[in-house]
């Protein structure tokens, strides 16, 4: 995935900036970075590895180190950044979030032209942030640039870049896949992905740009230098999953929607006979917690948590690229509450199940400690698309989803005309999609999420959100 945030001010802004990205650790665990611009300085940058260390630990020193008026910062899934570039368009930094899965057509279209060469990183591959640069500063100035890349690329950009003159130009993607948020203060404005961030470090709300907007940005003032466009498909999945608690996106909070999303299974639950001799219903922490309550709520059966995840020294289960890894360092964060598990009946939610694989071990877990019965809760639909949008998955095909596999196993590729009656928990091959994954992951019972009841949760019309990684439509 990744996330960005940037501060033009008339003050140092290095603490803002550090804090603020800091804030978006969970949204990336790879790389992250920082550039500054400062009048007498100019533009600075530094990018480090943070997939064993979080980001405060490793950049604790640019506040010491660097200094500027205006700075963009991002934490990066992909590759390093944000680059600086020299180019006819002056000297700036630029980060962005999103992917390009063109990538390679626009490369060698852009070398066609023989006025463009790329930095080659291990294996050949051009890093996607200088890719966006390259065709950026190929139009006569910013705003001619990012609308082309909007418009050349098979994917998504949000794109923010912080010029040699100290102005920060931000850019939603041109269908808004992603939220981008302008905050105000006395000496300046922010942006950030995460709304709550830039509330944080003492800036107010401004705006959310719209889809396609690009604005400019200085320590007096914001101008729109792009209008918004009408067509809008902003990923569900941020409220359901990876979106933090505290945020809103397009007005509508991430805990609410998560509520509201529990309340709407427990519904489907009591009025399909599904309301089994549950003793306690607990979230698969973090993102499943907040379903899980709204579920208990709604069911009145007692929310309780079985296990505790120990998070002061582990990292991040899925920081490591080996599954292995990061399945064994799952295992070790859980620790067990053996009274609220031994010859309990437990149902768990869960924010959604991708490849399943950490949800057996968590299963297992559970048994080994003396459950009777796990019963699981999916808080969204199948997840039978890999993202080709965001890549906030790590999937490198469609195959490594457990709901692709688990088709392939009962259908052969037969099935996969049938994804839409697999998804259906009413249908003959929905009953039996899920009965074969209740004995894979040793589940009592297991139900999704409709797609319609994730849409009724968030709130937004339908036709504004992107449900490609549920259903297959763009």
């Amino acid at each position: 995935m990744g996330a960005f945030f940037g501060v033009a001010s008339k003050r140092d802004c290095l603490a803002d900036v550090f804090f603020g990205v800091d804030y978006h650790s969970h949204l990336g665990t790879r790389r992250a970075g920082v550039a500054a611009y400062d009048k007498e300085i100019g533009l600075q940058r530094v990018i480090h590895n943070i997939e064993n260390t979080p980001f405060r630990t490793k950049f604790d020193h640019i506040l010491g180190d660097m200094k500027g008026v205006s700075a963009i910062g991002c934490i990066s899934d992909s590759e390093p950044q944000p680059l600086l570039i020299r180019s006819r368009l002056g000297t700036y930094a630029i980060c962005f979030v999103g992917a390009i899965n063109n990538a390679d057509e626009l490369i060698d279209k852009a070398l066609g032209s023989g006025s463009v060469h790329f930095d080659a990183m291990t294996g050949g591959s051009v890093n996607n942030t200088e890719l966006i640069a390259a065709l950026i500063n190929q139009k006569n100035d910013f705003v001619e640039g990012i609308r082309s890349v909007q418009e050349s690329i098979d994917g998504s950009a949000s794109i923010l870049i912080l010029r040699d003159n100290g102005s920060i130009i931000a850019a939603r993607d041109r269908l808004g896949r992603i939220p981008v948020n302008i905050g105000k203060c006395e000496d300046g404005y922010s942006v950030s992905f995460e709304s709550f961030a830039y509330k944080k470090m003492g800036y107010e709300f401004e705006k959310e740009l719209g889809p396609g907007e690009i604005v400019e940005l200085t320590s007096d003032g914001l101008t729109q230098l792009n209008a918004p466009g009408k067509e809008m498909k902003i990923c569900a999945f941020l409220w359901s999953y990876y979106g933090y608690s505290t945020s809103d996106y397009e007005g509508v909070n991430v805990e609410m929607m998560r509520y509201r999303n529990g309340e709407i299974m427990a519904e489907n639950d009591i009025a399909s006979g599904n309301n089994y001799d549950i003793d306690y219903v607990g979230g698969v922490p973090d993102s499943g917690t907040p379903h899980a309550i709204g579920y208990a709520n709604k069911s009145r059966i007692p929310f309780a948590r079985p296990f505790i995840k120990y998070t002061p020294t582990w990292t991040r289960s899925f920081m490591s690229s080996r599954q292995a890894e990061r399945c064994k360092v799952a295992k070790m964060k859980q620790i067990p509450i053996h009274d609220l598990i031994i010859d309990k009946s437990l149902l768990f939610v869960d924010d959604s199940i991708v490849r399943g694989t950490q949800l057996k071990e968590t299963v297992d877990f559970l048994y080994e400690n003396g459950a009777k019965a796990v019963h699981m809760r999916s808080a969204c639909p199948p997840v039978m698309y890999g993202c080709k949008y965001l890549n906030f998955s790590r999937n490198n095909n469609d195959m490594e989803l457990l709901g692709r596999r688990t088709i392939m196993e009962l259908e052969g590729e037969e099935g996969f005309n049938y994804i839409e009656e697999y998804s259906d928990s009413s249908t003959e091959r929905g009953k039996r999609f899920r009965k074969a994954i209740c004995e894979k992951l040793g589940f009592a019972s297991l139900e999704f999420q409709s797609l319609e009841g994730i849409i009724k949760a968030i709130g937004v019309d339908e036709s504004k959100l992107c449900t490609y990684c549920w259903n297959g439509k763009e």
